[in-house]
């Protein structure tokens, strides 16, 4: 089932947090609501949950209404049909593994043997069933993660909200339990809100991610088309390293229209028509290529810098319009002080406001 807000607005005294967003975060997807703290994501997951009471607007879980501002409707958290994974995992310490999974199912009054099956499977699941007796803070942080997502699972709720479930835990792992997450993402086919300022995390988990800044919702999309396709300067250099080119004029040549770079050098351009008044060009490291340096329609320069990191090569290169940050697959033997030209297809050179 999905989830809807509308017009939601939360104020702390005369400090705005949430500015009247308006989203749907879809049945069966995993839906990242991604930004930098204090942007408003974490607290547009707790007015969800029932744990923090919006100022005004509305909000729909599974197609029922759980909070409105005028006329008001307060459903309280319990009785919303959704379970939460929190950052510090919230697992009982005097509980077993088995125990703290049950907890949401020993309060609903299930019979034993619903509840042992139930558990059982939920603990098959995240590959917890041999852990099932054991101390639950015996466990690794990775495994106590574990022990939260099965007590999700178990509870069988439409929708699950995650609120920066994975920071605690070690890169390796992160790595892992992302993997993990999507796997039962896929076989139950819950709705999942995901709170992360993770910029990798969120593009390698989401089916959609949400951009959040001060408080608004300003891009949201397929993590491929986000970042292909930023549309303010913010989205552009949050999601990822960006040459944000300040300085063009458009230009129509009989060949077609062209960006004109300061210094003379023109660049392809996809755009039909003149850029509004304060648009930048946008180009990612990985899109430049090497070429030579006295070629036609090209930005030459020199290379500053190497960076090896494994499967690509990054380059900082000083040009006359400034230092381009540029990604080589696997890369060749150049070297700081090498004289180097760089070309862009139109098709990858962005558009975007400030």
């Amino acid at each position: 089932m999905s989830v809807v807000v509308e017009g939601l607005e939360k104020a702390y005294g005369a400090h705005p947090v949430l500015r009247s967003i308006s989203e749907i975060f879809e049945e069966s997807e995993i839906s990242v609501l991604l930004g930098p703290s204090g942007c408003g994501k974490t607290t547009t997951l707790r007015c969800i949950a029932g744990l923090e009471r919006p100022s005004s607007g509305r909000i729909k879980v599974a197609g029922r209404v759980v909070y409105q501002g005028a006329p008001p409707v307060w459903v309280p958290p319990e009785k919303r049909r959704l379970s939460m994974v929190f950052q510090s995992y919230a697992i009982w310490p005097h509980m077993s593994v088995f125990e703290n999974v049950s907890l949401p199912l020993r309060a609903a009054g299930l019979g034993r043997a619903q509840i042992n099956e139930a558990v059982n499977d939920a603990l098959q699941m995240v590959a917890l069933a041999k852990f099932a007796e054991r101390g639950a803070t015996a466990l690794s942080g990775g495994q106590q993660q574990r022990v939260a997502l099965a007590r999700c699972i178990v509870s069988d709720t439409p929708v699950i909200l995650m609120d920066e479930p994975l920071s605690n835990l070690d890169a390796k792992l992160r790595v892992s339990m992302r993997a993990d997450i999507k796997a039962m993402q896929r076989r139950l086919r819950r709705t999942i809100l995901f709170v992360t300022h993770d910029q990798e995390e969120a593009m390698s988990i989401a089916d959609a991610v949400y951009l959040y800044h001060d408080g608004r919702v300003i891009q949201k999309g397929s993590p491929r088309e986000i970042y292909a396709n930023p549309s303010t300067r913010y989205a552009a250099e949050f999601l990822g390293r960006a040459n944000i080119i300040e300085r063009f004029e458009w230009v129509e040549t009989a060949l077609g229209a062209r960006f004109v770079l300061p210094g003379g050098v023109s660049l392809p351009c996809a755009v039909p028509h003149r850029p509004a008044p304060g648009s930048m060009l946008c180009v990612r490291p990985e899109k430049w290529r090497f070429t030579e340096a006295d070629g036609s329609g090209v930005i030459a320069g020199d290379i500053l810098e190497t960076n090896f990191v494994g499967d690509r090569v990054e380059y900082v290169v000083a040009t006359a319009i400034g230092q381009l940050s540029v990604t080589e697959l696997g890369g060749a033997n150049r070297r700081p002080d090498d004289r180097v030209g760089l070309d862009v297809s139109a098709q990858d050179i962005k558009l975007i406001t400030a």
